[in-house]
C-alpha cells in the first residue's frame, strides 16, 4: 500500500467561516420570504393579510435577515484583514489567471481529467467575486425599496438615486428579483463544484468551511498566498 503524505494548509479564518454559514442561512430565509412577498400565498380563498401568516410577519423577517447579512459582512472585512488565506480573489492582473481558469473550467465540464493544484482555482475565486457582485446588487435594491417610503431620511438619500438609475420602482423591484434567482442559481453550481471536488480529489473541500483547513499531496500553485503548511502524520 502506497503511504501519502498530505500537508495541512490552514486557509480560512474562524471569521469568514462564521460569515459563510450566517450567508447560507440569510440567502435561504431571504429567498423564501421574497418569493411569499412576491407572491403571497392564500389560505381557503382568504386575503393574505388575514391568514396565519400574515404578510407583515414575513417582510419583517426578511428585513431582519437582510440586516443580519449585512452586519455579517463585518466578519468578512475583518477576516480579509488579518487572514492571508481569506484574501483569494480573482488575481485578474495577472495573465496566467486567464488560461489557468480555462484549464479549470474545462476539467469540471469532465473534458480534461486534471487541473493545476490550488487552495482555491481560480474559476472559483472569480465566482465568489461573482457572487459578492451579485449581493451588492441585492443589497442596493433591496434598500432602494425599503427606503422608498421615506426618501427625506438618510436610507432615503443614500439608496434613493438606485431608483433613478434604474428607471423607477417596478425596474428596481425586477432586478431586485432576478439577481436573487442567479445567485440561488450560483448556490446550486457551487454546492455541486464542491462535492465533486471533494468526491474527486479529496482535498478537504466541504469540510475546509468547517474547520478552516485543507489537505493537499501537491504544492499548490496558489501557496505562497497562505500560511506555510503542516505536514499530517
Amino acid at each position: 500500500m502506497k503511504e501519502e503524505k498530505r500537508k495541512i494548509y490552514y486557509l480560512f479564518s474562524p471569521y469568514l467561516r462564521i460569515f459563510h454559514w450566517i450567508m447560507v442561512l440569510a440567502i435561504i430565509v431571504l429567498f423564501v420570504t421574497g418569493l411569499l412577498v412576491t407572491k403571497p400565498v392564500t389560505v381557503l380563498g382568504i386575503e393574505p393579510t388575514y391568514t396565519s401568516m400574515s404578510m407583515d410577519w414575513v417582510r419583517n423577517i426578511h428585513f431582519i435577515a437582510a440586516f443580519a447579512f449585512c452586519a455579517a459582512f463585518i466578519l468578512r472585512i475583518y477576516g480579509f484583514i488579518v487572514n492571508k488565506g481569506d484574501r483569494l480573489f480573482p488575481r485578474v492582473w495577472e495573465g496566467h489567471f486567464y488560461s489557468e481558469t480555462i484549464d479549470v473550467a474545462l476539467h469540471y465540464m469532465l473534458l480534461k481529467p486534471h487541473h493545476a493544484p490550488f487552495l482555491r482555482n481560480p474559476l472559483a475565486r472569480a465566482s465568489y467575486a461573482g457572487l459578492y457582485g451579485m449581493v451588492l446588487v441585492e443589497i442596493l435594491t433591496g434598500f432602494a425599496m425599503y427606503y422608498m417610503t421615506e426618501p427625506s431620511n438618510i436610507g432615503g438619500i443614500l439608496f434613493g438615486w438606485v431608483n433613478v438609475v434604474l428607471g423607477g420602482e417596478m425596474m428596481t423591484h425586477w432586478v431586485h428579483h432576478i439577481f436573487a434567482w442567479l445567485i440561488i442559481v450560483f448556490a446550486i453550481g457551487h454546492v455541486y463544484m464542491v462535492l465533486r471536488a471533494d468526491i474527486m480529489e479529496a482535498e478537504g473541500e466541504a469540510s475546509s468551511m468547517f474547520s478552516g483547513v485543507k489537505f493537499l499531496e501537491h504544492v499548490p500553485k496558489d501557496a505562497n498566498e497562505v500560511e506555510p503548511p503542516k505536514v499530517q502524520k
